[in-house]
C-alpha cells in the first residue's frame, strides 16, 4: 500500500492510526510516523479517539468487617452528563496532543471522536470515513486478561473493512 502511495496512484488513500492513553497506542503513532511519513503526507493522517459512553450505574463498595457489598445504584442525569463530559474533555486533551506531535513531524492530522465501545466504534469510523488503512497499537495483555476483556486490535483485524496494520512495540530484555 505504501508503494501505491509513494507512486501517486493513491494520493487519496486515508490511513487512520486509533489512540488512546496508553503507551502502546503512542508507540504506534509515533511507529506511523517514523516509518511511513512519506506516505502520509498526501492527505491528513486521522487520529481516532473512541468515547466510552457513560453508563448509568455505578457501584461502590460498602465496608463490612472482613466481607464487602456491592450495591450497584441507579446515577443521576447529571452524573451521566458530567461524566460524558469528562470523557470528551480528556478525549479532545489527548487527540490535541496526537495532533501536535504529528504537527511536531510535518505531517497534518486530523482528529476524530466518537462515542461507544472502542472495538465498534473504531470500525464504524473506519466505513464512515472511507479509511484505506487502520493502525493500532497492540495493549500486550496476557491470554487470560485478553480472553476476559477481548482485544480491540483483534477485533479490528476481524471486522474492519480496510487492512489493518497492529504495532507491537518490542519488548527490551535486560540480561
Amino acid at each position: 500500500m505504501a508503494e501505491a502511495m509513494e507512486n501517486g496512484t493513491g494520493t487519496d488513500k486515508k490511513v487512520m492510526v486509533a489512540i488512546d492513553e496508553s503507551d502502546c497506542s503512542h508507540y504506534a503513532l509515533m511507529w506511523v510516523l517514523d516509518n511511513l511519513k512519506d506516505s502520509i503526507t498526501k492527505s491528513p493522517l486521522i487520529i481516532f479517539v473512541a468515547q466510552p459512553p457513560a453508563t448509568g450505574n455505578i457501584t461502590f463498595a460498602a465496608p463490612l468487617g472482613v466481607a464487602r457489598m456491592y450495591y450497584p445504584i441507579s446515577s443521576t442525569p447529571g452524573y451521566v452528563e458530567s461524566a460524558q463530559e469528562n470523557h470528551r474533555k480528556f478525549a479532545v486533551a489527548l487527540l490535541e496532543k496526537a495532533k501536535q506531535i504529528c504537527a511536531s513531524h510535518g505531517v497534518e492530522a486530523k482528529v476524530v471522536t466518537e462515542i461507544g465501545d472502542p472495538k465498534t466504534a473504531i470500525c464504524d469510523a473506519v466505513e464512515k470515513h472511507n479509511i484505506n488503512l487502520l493502525i493500532l497499537g497492540e495493549r500486550g495483555h496476557g491470554t487470560i486478561k485478553r480472553a476476559i476483556l477481548g482485544s480491540v486490535s483483534n477485533y479490528c483485524v476481524q471486522n474492519a473493512k480496510c487492512p489493518v496494520l497492529v504495532v507491537k512495540k518490542a519488548q527490551v530484555q535486560v540480561a
